[in-house]
């Protein structure tokens, strides 16, 4: 498993993220009880923005470790930006009216009371041309427990202090 955590990391090094989810995949196949291929394909597809394909490998991780932290993130963040995504893409339908509609509504209003913000995502000001990107900070490998039980780092991917999982949507 070490040998092929070492190609995988090469691969993405080089960019091809394709290759090393095959080799994940397989990983995964051969040691089905173990979370780590499936928290390491989460985090690839995170970061590549395939939040669907995140939020699937996460439930993986879950099932196997349902207290693993870093796999509720990646969970939580990717579920907010498919919604965020799905909203805006709403917002901006004059016919939509239906059922659809007040869903959306109602699924903004239940966010922004969680999260004790006034504003979801605050307008576009359309004088500045700039995109702004927010960098995700790796966490830094965590010691194993006492225990010797193999665990993997519970630090939030991308962390906005204080454990915060949310921090970095702000």
């Amino acid at each position: 498993m070490t040998q092929s955590s070492l190609s995988v990391d090469s691969l993405l090094e080089k960019g091809n993220q394709d290759d090393a989810v095959k080799i994940l995949v397989d990983l995964a196949a051969k040691n089905p009880g173990r979370k780590e291929p499936w928290l390491k394909m989460a985090k690839v597809h995170f970061d590549a923005e395939n939040y669907a394909q995140a939020i699937v490998a996460a439930e993986e991780v879950i099932q196997r470790d349902g207290e693993d932290r870093e796999a509720k993130t990646i969970r939580a963040v990717s579920g907010l930006r498919v919604a965020a995504k799905s909203l805006n893409d709403l917002k901006d339908d004059v016919e939509l009216r239906g059922d659809a509609h007040s869903d959306a509504l109602g699924l903004a209003k239940v966010m922004r009371e969680t999260l004790g913000e006034e504003v979801l995502v605050p307008p576009v000001d359309k004088s500045k041309k700039k995109r702004r990107r927010v960098s995700v900070v790796q966490p830094k490998p965590v010691a194993p427990a006492a225990s010797g039980a193999e665990t993997a780092s519970s630090a939030p991917i991308a962390s906005g202090g204080a454990g915060n999982p949310f921090g970095a949507l702000k």
